[in-house]
């Protein structure tokens, strides 16, 4: 647990640093503007798969049956805001898993912790079918538990679904240039938990107005600092038990 605390205090003095001004905004910018872009070219068909959706949660009736035009239509709204803001959370996570954490990468490392070794255990293409894998059950998480907010339990979901996107996809970016394959997985193995309390900690943020502007990088750089600093704890350990038998001479 303290790991957690110490990577989301660290990701937070990073964030207001100069530095990584720049990088804040434009992701989600990027992001808000695809779906709109989206969204009008393809208005009929998203109006439909909604329309298909709200049927399946059983919500669809009764908003056909309500005799108010402006009130069909401002839940309608509502329920067409909850669809676009996990879009634009997730394509800003992606945005910032592969383009951004390098950069992001370099920064924490360089300044906090110069004595790890590079050793490039991940890749371009692992960070790619990671990115994708996380999209994929996160749209999943979406689809499949829909029928719980019939129920009212709809409200764990985008809780859920943002702890698993967060932990899936900055894991591994933020081992992969500087921990071997093995180390990767070791990490993650040995910290499954805690990186499910990070995800979901720093997913919270995500549902935050004007905090959830700066969610995606502050995902990052927390990430980032939890897994370097596993980082360095394993090879300290490593380096112990290496050198145990020689102290036994």
């Amino acid at each position: 647990m303290s790991f957690i605390f110490k990577a989301s205090a660290s990701a937070f003095r990073d964030l207001v640093r100069f530095k990584i001004a720049w990088i804040i905004i434009w992701p989600i910018m990027v992001s808000i503007l695809l779906w709109l872009i989206i969204g009008f070219v393809f208005q009929n068909s998203f109006s439909e798969l909604v329309v298909m959706l709200f049927d399946q949660i059983g919500i669809g009736e009764w908003l056909r049956d309500i005799q108010s035009d402006w009130v069909s239509s401002a839940i309608q709204n509502l329920l067409y805001f909850m669809v676009y803001v996990p879009l634009v959370i997730m394509t800003t996570l992606m945005i910032t898993a592969i383009f951004i954490m390098p950069a992001l990468i370099n920064l924490v490392a360089n300044r906090d912790y110069p004595e790890l070794k590079r050793e490039y255990g991940g890749s371009i293409a692992g960070s790619v079918v990671n990115a994708i894998l996380a999209c994929g059950v996160f749209i999943l998480i979406w689809v499949v538990t829909l029928p719980l907010w019939a129920v009212g339990a709809g409200i764990i979901i985008p809780f859920a679904a943002a702890a698993f996107m967060n932990q899936q996809l900055f894991r591994y970016d933020a081992l992969s240039e500087h921990a071997s394959k093995q180390e990767i997985k070791t990490i993650c193995a040995e910290n499954r938990y805690s990186l499910w309390g990070l995800g979901l900690l720093t997913g919270l943020i995500q549902f935050i107005p004007i905090l959830n502007l700066l969610a995606p990088i502050y995902t990052a750089l927390a990430f980032i600092h939890f897994g370097l600093d596993h980082l360095k704890l394993l090879r300290a350990q490593n380096l112990l038990n290496s050198s145990l038998p020689a102290d036994n001479h």
